[in-house]
C-alpha cells in the first residue's frame, strides 16, 4: 500500500521518493515495522489473552519442570501473523501473484493452529484437533498451494524445475510432461511436483510445531531460518547475482524478499516477550504458519532440497519424532529419552537455557552452510 502510494503515486511528484523502488530499502523499513508491531501490541495481546484466560496446558508426561508454565497465555501466534503481514502488505508491490500466494500460506496455516488451540483452551486439556485431522487440513492447504504454483506455471510466472545444491546443471522436472509421457493430463501431469510440494510444506509446518516446546526455542530458529531465507529470496530475484551465481532467474521472487523480511522483525519482536522464561507462547497459529511459510518460501525460491539445512534444527526435531514413533511401534524400544530432540536433552540434564542457546547456535551453523551452497555449486 505505501509502496504503491509513496512511489507509483507520488514519486513523479516528489523525486526523492524514488528510494521506495528499491527492495533492500523496502525490505529493511518492513522487518523494523514488523518488529515494532509486535514490540507495541505484544503487552495487550498478552493482557486480552490473560483476561479470555487462554492459558496453555503442559503435557503431563514432559518433564515436570513445564509444570509451573501452566497457565502462561498462549496463541500469541496472532500476534506474529499480524506482525507478518501488515508490513508485507504496507511495502510489497502487490500486484505480485507470490506475495498473495505468501501471505495466503501464512493464514491458512494459521487458521488450523487457531482451531488446534481454540479446541484446547476451550476444552481445558493438552489435545486439540486430532494426529488426522490435523495432517488432512494441512495436505488440503499444500497441494492447494501446489495447485496455485501450476496456475502460475501455465502464466510462465514459475517452474516445476528443482534446483539441486552442489549440482548448478542438474534440474530435474517434477511433472510428466517433461517426460515425455501420455500429453494432455491436465493438472494430472503434475502429480510428482503436487506430491512433492505438499510433503515440503506440511513437513515444514509440523517441523517447527515440534520445536515449540522451550522458551524461545522456536521463534529464534525461525530467525536465523528467516534470515537465511531472506538472502536467497533476494538474490534469486536479482538479475545481477542470480546470473554470477548461476540460479535460475525469477523477476517476481524478489518481492519475496520484503516477507520474509517481515518474518524476521516479527519473530524478533515475539521473541521479546517469548525469551525464558516465557511471558507468552506462540502456540499452533504461530508454528503452524510460521512452518507453513518457511516451506512455501523454499518451494517458491527453488531452494526446497536445501531446506534440510536452511531449517536444520526443525529438521532434527521432525526426525527425532518419526524415529522414536517408529523405533517403538517396530521394536517397542526408544531411541532416545524422549522426543522432541529438546526434550532428550533436557532429561539428559541440560538446563533449558543452555538447550535453547545450543539449539540456536545449531540453527546458525545450519542456515550459514545453506548459504555456503550459493557458491559451491
Amino acid at each position: 500500500m505505501l509502496y504503491w502510494l509513496l512511489y507509483q503515486k507520488l514519486f513523479p511528484y516528489f523525486r526523492p521518493f524514488r528510494i521506495f523502488r528499491y527492495l533492500t530499502f523496502r525490505t529493511a523499513f518492513a522487518s523494523l515495522t514488523a518488529m515494532l508491531i509486535a514490540l507495541l501490541i505484544g503487552p495487550y495481546v498478552i493482557q486480552k489473552l490473560r483476561e479470555f484466560q487462554i492459558g496453555q496446558y503442559i503435557r503431563e508426561d514432559g518433564p515436570q519442570a513445564h509444570q509451573k508454565k501452566a497457565g502462561t497465555p498462549t496463541m500469541g501466534g496472532v500476534l506474529i501473523v499480524i506482525a507478518i503481514v501488515v508490513p508485507t502488505l504496507l511495502w510489497s508491490d502487490l500486484s505480485n501473484p507470490l506475495v498473495w500466494l505468501a501471505i495466503s500460506s501464512t493464514l491458512v496455516f494459521a487458521a488450523i493452529g487457531f482451531t488446534d488451540d481454540y479446541i484446547k483452551v476451550a476444552h481445558r486439556r493438552n489435545l486439540g484437533l486430532s494426529f488426522w485431522q490435523k495432517m488432512g487440513l494441512q495436505i488440503i492447504s499444500g497441494v492447494g498451494i501446489a495447485l496455485s504454483l501450476i496456475a502460475m506455471h501455465n502464466h510462465n510466472i514459475f517452474s516445476t524445475r528443482l534446483m539441486v545444491p552442489f549440482l548448478k546443471r542438474v534440474h530435474p522436472d517434477l511433472s510428466i510432461h517433461a517426460l515425455g509421457a501420455i500429453p494432455h493430463l491436465g493438472v494430472l501431469a503434475f502429480l510428482p511436483f503436487i506430491v512433492f510440494v505438499t510433503l515440503v510444506i506440511v513437513f515444514s509446518s509440523n517441523a517447527v510445531n515440534l520445536t515449540d516446546g522451550l522458551d524461545g526455542l522456536a521463534i529464534g530458529c525461525t530467525i536465523i531460518a528467516a534470515g537465511a531465507l531472506t538472502v536467497l529470496t533476494y538474490v534469486s530475484g536479482h538479475a545481477v547475482l542470480s546470473d554470477y551465481l548461476e540460479l535460475e532467474r525469477m523477476p517476481l521472487v524478489g518481492e519475496l524478499t520484503i516477507f520474509c523480511g517481515s518474518m524476521v522483525g516479527a519473530s524478533i519482536g515475539f521473541l521479546w516477550y517469548n525469551a525464558h522464561p516465557a511471558e507468552i507462547f506462540m502456540g499452533d497459529v504461530g508454528s503452524l504458519a510460521l512452518g507453513g511459510a518457511i516451506g512455501t518460501i523454499a518451494v517458491v525460491i527453488k531452494q526446497e532440497l536445501l531446506l534440510p539445512f536452511i531449517g536444520g534444527i526443525f529438521v532434527l526435531e521432525g526426525v527425532s519424532v518419526i524415529l522414536q514413533v517408529g523405533s517403538y511401534k517396530l521394536r517397542k524400544k526408544r531411541i532416545f529419552k524422549m522426543a522432541p530432540l529438546h526434550h532428550h536433552f533436557e532429561l539428559m540434564g541440560w538446563s533449558e537455557s543452555k538447550v535453547i542457546v545450543r539449539f540456536w547456535i545449531g540453527a546458525l551453523v545450519f542456515a550459514l552452510l545453506a548459504l555456503t551452497t550459493l557458491k559451491l555449486r
